[in-house]
């Protein structure tokens, strides 16, 4: 009896040990990995006060008249980047050159890298929310301050990372432009399986740098274990546009660490618990919800009869 229990433990240790954070599409009940309801077991941070993604309440937005334009430099520039699959993402590492500044930024961040999330096929994929609505995908370009290195030395400074939250919108059309990254995470499908992107733009899967004064700003986490807070949100209002075959491309070239599809690679939005959404003065009342948008037709017409009468 006591071998057999023996074995047992020996048996049981390397899965007690192998106990690693996963999302919802990947966990079951043979797997030992961490869902995102219980990182906090491992990853304290997870469990804190200011923890990211949120459900953006439009209404609720405060307005912040020094939330000017974000000024973006080096992101018209082509660049030979490297692109790996992370087992639960695709990251694409960025050079310093890629800076911004502006929008009320203490100062001036460079770029790290960049990633999505996505759901599967063309359903819900984003990690926010605006208004209770969940995108398609959702893509983040995390920055640092120019005077660190890493992201871990950042992460000492409270406001030492900046992340940028693009949304993605399902088209009729065809973004053509975006298929070079699609081929990109065909060729490394595997957890830590690398590629490169040659001449690659990053204004080609962004919408039209003049189109990105309206955004929201917070102050959050990572998305990810360690959920470390301190960083700076921008959440751009304007979604970007891609076809519903390109985002099946998507969801359906690469796998999670542990052999699963990769989809729904997202974390649930999180409490707000008491902190301030602010909103730039670009900000349309159309985002607004329904009361907003009435109102504003009101005016306009209200504004009109005034006009003929």
């Amino acid at each position: 009896m006591w071998f057999t229990l023996l074995v047992s433990c020996l048996l049981l240790a390397p899965c007690i040990h192998s106990v690693q954070w996963c999302y919802q599409s990947q966990y079951s009940c043979e797997d030992s990995c961490r869902e995102p309801s219980e990182w906090d077991k491992d990853f304290p941070d997870c469990g804190g006060q200011n923890q990211s993604p949120i459900n953006i309440v439009t209404r609720k937005a405060r307005l912040n008249p020094r939330l000017t334009p974000i000024i973006f430099e080096g992101y018209t520039q082509p660049l030979n980047v490297s692109v790996q699959n992370l087992g639960n993402t695709a990251v694409l590492t960025l050079p310093p050159s890629l800076r911004i500044r502006g929008g009320d930024l203490p100062t001036t961040y460079q770029a790290l890298q960049l990633h999505l999330h996505w759901g599967v096929n063309d359903g819900p994929g984003s990690e926010h929310t605006v208004d209770g609505e969940q995108y398609p995908m959702e893509l983040h370009i995390v920055h640092i301050k120019e005077q660190y290195k890493t992201l871990k030395e950042a992460m000492n400074d409270t406001v030492g990372v900046a992340v940028l939250a693009f949304f993605y919108e399902v088209s009729t059309e065809e973004n053509q432009k975006f298929d070079q990254l699609i081929q990109a995470l065909g060729r490394i499908p595997y957890n830590g399986n690398t590629s490169n992107v040659t001449e690659f733009q990053v204004t080609d899967i962004l919408p039209s740098l003049e189109k990105l004064s309206s955004y929201y700003r917070y102050s959050g986490s990572l998305t990810t274990p360690g959920c470390d807070e301190g960083i700076l949100w921008t959440v751009f209002q304007q979604p970007f546009s891609i076809s519903q075959q390109q985002l099946v491309n998507i969801t359906r070239q690469m796998w999670f660490e542990r052999g699963k599809p990769m989809v729904q690679n997202f974390r649930p939005v999180q409490k707000l618990n008491g902190r301030t959404v602010y909103k730039s003065t670009a900000c349309s009342c159309t985002s607004s919800g329904p009361v907003f948008l009435c109102l504003c037709l009101l005016c306009i017409l209200l504004l009109i009869e005034g006009i003929f009468t």
